[in-house]
């Protein structure tokens, strides 16, 4: 877990998308992580299954809502 971890917390101020329960995905800016993978994104946009649904600026995603986080 702790280079899962160190790998995400590279990828902070970069685009990433993160794949939620649900066939939900957000798309934006990486702003922070933490080691339950709770995580911040600014200019949010919210997709399911593969089609914009809206632009949400910024979110917190609780981590047991997560399923990955693509750098």
């Amino acid at each position: 877990m702790a280079k899962t971890l160190t790998v995400l917390q590279g990828a902070v101020k970069k685009n990433v998308i993160v794949g939620l329960k649900g066939k939900r995905e957000y798309r934006g800016v990486l702003e922070g992580v933490d080691m339950y993978m709770n995580v911040v994104l600014k200019n949010a946009e919210e997709y399911y299954e593969g089609s914009l649904v809206r632009k949400l600026g910024q979110v917190i995603v609780r981590g047991d809502n997560v399923i990955y986080i693509s750098p």
